[in-house]
This record gives structure tokens, sequence and C-alpha cells, in this order.
């Protein structure tokens, strides 16, 4: 056969193959059907990868795959069907207008703020309630979060975690507050709430208004925070009560007391003042530190006076300090007001001092309270009662005192004394403290105006460590302290000399 004869025959065989590949079409090649399972062929696959296949392991799994057309009895030729380009490779996708109105669009529901204190209004008045974790971490177990997944972002990678709920819930403590903290699996921080608003700077507001109140009602840091902690709660740190106090809350109240103060002077400037005066002593004994002096007048019944005297200002001598205290409130009312009549106890010092001294020339009567000296004059009877053959006193005790009440009532002085009785028959009413809101408010918006609390706090000018020590001895030195050595209550001195 010459090279013309062959070169028909493989024509003619080529004619033959495009005929059959040309009534394949693509349904037939990727029907299932027709497919097969086939031995992987390594093309595209590296020699690492062929030299890594070791067909005697145990867990050797050989190249396989389905091989389409694999079962029809021409191999399938996809030289035949129609070529696309790139231009045509989305014209099976209608085009979609954009449309002439533009549509809102959807926002994934966030977290709420923190709620913060702008103003007083904010927080004076607002109900408070005492809250256990048990409780609290029911309640969150039953919130679904806003988030379909945790929002964190990383700042470098830019990757977002795809951590979905349920998150892990902790509750913790800060001061007062209950901090409750949803993160995710990896650890980040999906939300975090407070059960208290914060004051600028971050401060609880809790912390805040528990602190003012403790001082607004007299109270002291140490029993209540005792209490607080019988009762396994969170308590405002001791430095914090103290700054917040010495920053805000003490100037705040003096100033609260001048204002007040001088509207009541000021309504009692024309008319003849009677006072009722009295001073409490710290502690009993001659271990007291402090005296206050309180004076109220007597038909208004409004508190006129208040000095606190210090025991380092009368030489360390607390037995004076009542005296001194008296005297400095009577000074300053009689500047101020007419005054015509004190009412004190029987009081030895402030007595001289109305009778025989600095104010014997003033006409400045001088009445004593009835109730204190019914009062001592049953102590006095009572004591004689204790006295050998002097026992049946006591069966006239009650008696004798209701006699001398009696007297009180009806003597020479009753006119004079008309303006003091009734104190003797009113009820006792319960007190109101309506003026409790306004110093909150006060306070609150001297540390909403301020710039945060100090760093270090500072003496104010009449504070009572400016006097010095309070003990009259000066301190022992560090070598006088080397030498004593206190062990059990025992002290033993060691001499130098013996060393």
């Amino acid at each position: 056969m010459d090279a013309s004869e062959v070169l028909e025959e493989s024509l003619q065989n080529m004619s033959i193959q495009d005929a059959e590949t040309q009534v394949m079409n693509e349904q037939e090649i990727n029907d299932l059907m027709n497919s097969v399972i086939d031995w992987g062929d390594s093309e595209g696959v590296s020699n690492e990868e062929i030299e890594a296949d070791d067909s005697e392991d145990e867990d050797y799994v050989p190249r396989i795959c389905i091989r389409l057309g694999g079962a029809l009895q021409a191999p399938p030729c996809i030289d035949n069907l129609p070529v696309i380009d790139a231009s045509e490779t989305v014209h099976d996708i209608p085009d979609v207008e954009p449309p002439s109105v533009t549509l809102p669009t959807l926002q994934q529901p966030g977290f709420p703020d923190t709620l913060e204190v702008m103003t007083e209004d904010d927080l004076i008045g607002k109900r408070a309630s005492i809250t256990y974790e048990d409780c609290l971490r029911q309640l969150a177990t039953l919130l679904v979060l806003p988030v379909q997944k945790c929002p964190y972002t990383c700042d470098v990678s830019k990757m977002e975690c795809q951590c979905r709920p349920p998150f892990e819930v902790s509750i913790t403590r800060r001061g007062t507050a209950s901090i409750m903290e949803w993160t995710c699996l990896v650890g980040h921080t999906v939300w975090r709430w407070s059960s208290q608003p914060t004051l600028r700077y971050g401060m609880l507001a809790g912390d805040f208004m528990l602190a003012s109140n403790i001082l607004l009602s007299g109270s002291n840091y140490a029993k209540v925070s005792l209490l607080f902690q019988f009762m396994n709660m969170g308590m405002v740190d001791r430095s914090s009560f103290f700054t917040i106090q010495d920053t805000y809350g003490v100037d705040t109240v003096k100033e609260f007391w001048e204002e007040r103060r001088a509207e009541a002077i000021n309504r009692l400037k024309d008319r003849d003042v009677v006072i009722v005066a009295d001073g409490i002593m710290d502690s009993p004994g001659h271990c007291a530190q402090y005296c206050t002096y309180t004076a109220m007048e007597n038909e208004s019944r409004e508190i006129i006076s208040v000095i606190t005297v210090d025991k380092r200002e009368t030489g360390r001598n607390s037995v004076i300090m009542e005296r001194e205290a008296f005297v400095r409130t009577v000074d300053t009312l009689l500047n101020e007001v007419k005054l015509v009549e004190v009412c004190t106890d029987a009081h030895v010092q402030i007595s001289a001092l109305m009778n025989k001294g600095k104010y014997k020339d003033l006409g400045l009567q001088h009445s004593l309270d009835m109730w204190h000296g019914a009062k001592n004059l049953a102590k006095r009877i009572h004591a004689a009662s204790q006295v050998k053959g002097q026992s049946s006193l006591s069966s006239w005790l009650k008696d004798i005192v209701n006699h001398f009440w009696w007297c009180c009532k009806t003597a020479d002085s009753y006119q004079e004394f008309l303006l003091t009785r009734h104190m003797l028959y009113t009820r006792k009413t319960s007190k109101t403290y309506g003026y409790i809101p306004e110093l909150q408010a006060m306070i609150l918006q001297k540390r909403l105006a301020g710039k945060g609390m100090p760093r270090r706090r500072t003496l104010r000018p009449d504070d009572p460590r400016r006097y010095g020590p309070l003990p009259p001895v000066p301190a022992p030195t560090i070598e006088e302290l080397l030498h004593t050595q206190v062990r059990r209550g025992l002290v033993s001195t060691f001499q130098t000399k013996d060393l």
C-alpha cells in the first residue's frame, strides 16, 4: 500500500470518529448512568506526592475518581462542544436593572449603650434594689442577645470571629455593682452589662450615692461596711469613701447648712428670741474628743446654731469643752438676733457664766430645763434611799419628783415659762427628711461639674488634724521603740548596758 492509500484510509477513519463524536451531547456525558469508578491519573500531581504514596501501607487508599461518560461505547470527546468565551459566561443570568427608589439598608440590631448620669435628675430619686447573682444568672440564661455571631474583629488581620451563640455568661463584682459579661468560645467579649449607671470618668453611681448617703444619714462607714459584709454584698472602698466625703460631701453640707441658717436668722431678727441649748460628747467620761453644742429656737423649733469643739482647742481638757461651745454659741447669736433667754441643763460652768461671769450684765435670763432638774432630783433621792435606815425614801420617790414637776409648772414665773411648757406635752413627730434629696442633688452636681476625684486628699482649713497630735506627749522615737518590747500584754524594758 502506497502512501496515498494510507493517507486516504486515515482520513476516512477520522471522518467516522468525527461522525460518532458529533452524535454525543452534553447530557449523555453528564448522566451518572454513564459514569464509572476509575483510578485517578497522575496528571497534575507532583512527584513528591507520588513517591509518598505507599501501596503496602495499611492505611493506603488508592487514588480513585468518578469518570463521566466512561460507560459509553465511544470515548467522550469534548472537542466538538461549542466554545464559550469569557464574554458569554454570564449570559444565562438575566440582567437586573437598579431600582429607581433607594431601598433602606437593614442594620443588625446592636447592644444598648451603658447608662451614664449626665445630670442630677438621672439619679436622684431613682429606685434601687438588692439583687442576688443566682437571679441575675437565671435571667441571663433566658436572654437572647441581638447578634448572630461574635462581633470581634482582629485589628491586625481584619478577620472576624465566627463563634455563634450560646455564649458563656460570667458575673463579677465591682464595688456595689454586678457586672455580667458574655464571652464566646475563643474568649472574646461579646457584651458587658452593669447593674448600675456610671458617672464621668467611670465611677459607679451606686458607690458614689452610698458614700454620700452614709455621710448624710450620720452613719458610720465601719458599721455599714460590716453590715454589707454580713450580707455578702459589695461595698465601696474605704479610701474612695473618705475621698468622696472630703471632696464633695463635707463642703456641700456646710454650704447647705449656712444657707438654711441664714434664712432662719433673717426671720428672727425682729423678734425676742428664746433658745434651748445642750451639748453632747462623742464618748462618755473624760476621754471625749469632740463636743457638739446645739441651740434651738423655742417657738419655731428651728436649729439656729451648731458648734463643734475639739479637745485640742481647749488645751486637751475635755471638761471645759461644753463651756467653750456655749460661749461660742451665745457670742454668735448675740450679734445676729435679739437674745432674751437661754434655757440649758444645770451645768455648773454655764450657770457661773450666766450668774457671775461673762453674761451677768447683759440682761439674759437663764432658765434650767425641768427635765434635767427632775432627773437629777430622782437620782439624788434614789442614792439617799440606799443608805442604811433611809430605805423608806424609795416609796416616796415618784411622788416627790411629780410634786417638783408640778411646782415648776405653777411657779410665779409661769408666764415666762409658758414658752417652754408646751415642749413637755408635744407629741414626738416622725422626721420627714425633706431636705435630703436637695442635698443629694447638690453633692452629685458638684461631682458632675468637677474633674473627677483627686489622687491625693488635702486637709481642709478647719480640719481638726491641723490642731496637732491628740496625745499631749510627743511620739516615742525609733530608738525608744526598739528598746521596748510588748508581748502578750506585758512590757519589758531592755537595758542597753546589760546587752
